[in-house]
């Protein structure tokens, strides 16, 4: 019988394009999450935070799409799917965090003007 891998929970925010229609940036992150799921994840919270002015300039861009994910995964496919988050031309940016719980209320502090 094969053993069980063990599951880690992520944090995970990606920076999608902002110049993506709804539609375009909704398969952008149904494709985020298809990766997820079917290397044996699950999602536990997502939480879309609208479009924001990125700190900086990236590839020419001024503005993303940002998005919070909460997921498990085993970690044995991590590496797998930050090559695959490399391709995807929609992400700008991407970061990964491993994380002991997941929280009930999420708040953002409002950054300095």
């Amino acid at each position: 019988m094969a053993k069980q891998e063990k599951q880690h929970l992520y944090e995970g925010m990606y920076i999608l394009s902002a110049s993506l229609s709804d539609d375009a940036r909704q398969k952008a992150l149904d494709k985020i999450v298809a990766g997820i799921t079917k290397r044996g994840g699950e999602i536990h919270k997502t939480v879309d935070q609208g479009r924001k002015k990125l700190a900086y300039e990236i590839d020419k861009k001024r503005d993303g799409h940002y998005v919070l994910l909460y997921f498990s995964v085993p970690s044995t496919v991590m590496n797998e799917m930050w090559r695959e988050y490399h391709l995807n031309e929609d992400l700008i940016r991407f970061l990964t965090l491993r994380i002991e719980k997941v929280p009930e209320k999420i708040e953002f502090q409002p950054l300095p003007v």
